[in-house]
């Protein structure tokens, strides 16, 4: 599940959010097709996406006027397509997103939800090497993508800890799967995100020591991912753009408090998916997308500025970022 990072790639009351889910689905809005609608994904389908294929098979969509394509990404992402109106809505990452906000013509995209409310990416590694916290990296070997934010990011959480980066080896990434590059000894260490990669190694066995960046530094519970559209699309069909969020949020709070049916319709749609995979993965990730007393989706502004306010102050990109870049949090309030 790892994201294109050119750009690399979760209590909440159940049986609230099942209630609210029952009640939202009762509200007939339209039962007409008012518009057809793209949304391009940030990689294969996995259960990050679950609440859009919910969303779709239930019927969500339908019920607010709303047709909906869901295709994969382009080499270069999903970004370049949404910003061009190409595709109406997409899957991208705060970090991600930096890069194409900070060009000398920044790409007019908009993040206007969140998928999961905290990022749960960090640092998997082969149980028992000593990589517990980010100073056991020292000497060991790291399958980097050579990218600033990356870089800068495992740099300071291994400072933090006490560590000296320079003694970190930097490989090369070309890993497809983490448990055989981490098993064969390839690699010491790799970055990826729990609740794919991670739950991935635990079905195939694998003992693997692990921690999250969030957790050492909380300017790194940066959004991601996120549902981005453009510009265009939030001026002149934000009615659209609020119809669409409205009904993808009740696919969301169906995965959240249903992980084993929401599993179920995404492996209806992706039938390529390993089962037990999909089952174990929706069943961490169902945890995730909503925290307690906050709504699917919403975005805290102040969290999105410090990442990207610890960006430019650490100058990572060729262009200083705006704090708020990037965030339309206009559609889904805290209230």
């Amino acid at each position: 599940m790892k994201k294109i990072i050119k750009g690399l790639y979760i209590g909440l009351s159940l049986f609230a959010i099942a209630a609210a889910s029952m009640a939202c689905g009762s509200e007939k809005q339209s039962t007409s097709v008012e518009k057809k609608l793209k949304l391009v994904l940030d990689w294969t389908p996995n259960t990050n996406h679950t609440g859009l294929y919910v969303a779709m098979d239930k019927g969500y969509y339908k019920d607010a006027g709303i047709e909906l394509e869901i295709v994969q990404p382009p080499e270069d992402g999903a970004e370049v397509l949404v910003a061009s109106g190409k595709a109406d809505f997409g899957i991208s990452f705060q970090d991600t997103m930096a890069g194409a906000l900070s060009k000398d013509s920044p790409l007019p995209i908009k993040a206007v939800a969140a998928i999961t409310q905290h990022n749960t990416s960090g640092i998997m590694s082969r149980k028992g090497d000593g990589i517990t916290t980010p100073k056991g990296l020292e000497g060991k070997k790291y399958a980097t993508w050579d990218l600033p934010i990356e870089k800068a990011i495992l740099k300071n959480v291994v400072e933090k800890d006490g560590g000296d980066f320079a003694k970190v080896e930097l490989i090369p990434s070309t890993v497809t799967d983490e448990v055989s590059a981490l098993s064969t000894k390839q690699i010491d260490a790799v970055w990826v995100y729990y609740g794919w990669a991670g739950i991935s190694a635990k079905e195939k066995g694998f003992d693997f020591d692990y921690f999250a960046f969030k957790d050492i530094n909380p300017t790194f519970d940066y959004y991601t991912p996120v549902l981005i559209t453009n510009d265009d699309m939030i001026k002149n069909n934000s009615d659209t753009v609020k119809k669409f969020l409205e009904a993808t949020k009740k696919g969301y709070e169906f995965a959240a408090g249903n992980p084993q049916d929401a599993a179920e319709i995404l492996l209806k749609y992706a039938p390529e998916i390993d089962s037990k995979l999909a089952n174990a993965s929706q069943e961490y990730l169902s945890t995730c997308y909503i925290d307690k007393d906050i709504p699917w989706g919403y975005i805290d502004s102040e969290r999105w500025r410090n990442f990207y306010r610890w960006i430019n102050e650490n100058n990572l990109l060729e262009h200083r970022i705006d704090e708020g870049a990037g965030l339309d949090n206009e559609f889904i309030t805290k209230q």
